[in-house]
Formats: C-alpha cells, sequence, structure tokens
C-alpha cells in the first residue's frame, strides 16, 4: 500500500512500500516517521532542487536537526518519494537553489 499526498505544487507523491523499505534500511532512525517523511512532502518549510530534477523537501523536526524527503515529479501528474534522511547539515541544504516558497 502507498501513502499519497499532494506536493506544493499540488502533484500527487506516492511513498511506496518498496521506497518505505529502502529508507528503513538506510536509515534506521526514520523506521518511526513513516507520517513524518509523507507529511514533509505535504508541509515542508522549504523545498530545495537536486541535482538531477528532484526535489528536497525539509522540515525542522527538532532545533538543529531536518528532515529531508527527496522526491520527483513527473509531467504525467505523478510522482514518488526517493528516499529520505536526517541532517543537521542546514547550509547544505541552503547552498542549493531554493524552489519554494
Amino acid at each position: 500500500m502507498a501513502n499519497v499526498v499532494f506536493s506544493v505544487n499540488e502533484i500527487p507523491i506516492r511513498l511506496t512500500e518498496e521506497r518505505w523499505r529502502h529508507i528503513v534500511d538506510e536509515h534506521g532512525e526514520l523506521s518511526g516517521m513513516r507520517a513524518a517523511v509523507i507529511s514533509v512532502v505535504a508541509k515542508p518549510t522549504g523545498i530545495y532542487a537536486g541535482n538531477a530534477g528532484e526535489f528536497l523537501a525539509v522540515q525542522e523536526i527538532e532545533p538543529g536537526k531536518w528532515l529531508v524527503v527527496v522526491y520527483r515529479e513527473t509531467n504525467r501528474n505523478d510522482g514518488f518519494v526517493i528516499t529520505a534522511f536526517l541532517t543537521r547539515r542546514k547550509r547544505s541544504l541552503d547552498r542549493r537553489n531554493k524552489l519554494w516558497p
């Protein structure tokens, strides 16, 4: 079963079971945070450009700790989560092109 939310561009974004397993296999600290991961896509505090056309939705989850969700929007009014991770390196995000707001 996939969770689906709408991005700030009003594109439906899916988080599939396969992608969720990938996320928790690579970033075990996110294992209890599926709802938070999908929520960041729908209600980010910022969106940055990725290196290959993807979007990085970010939200501060505690002081100095950011949840980053990488996703792609396709031209078919469809999209999907690629991965997610936690970071304390906000400056590295700020060096990227900020797309929203």
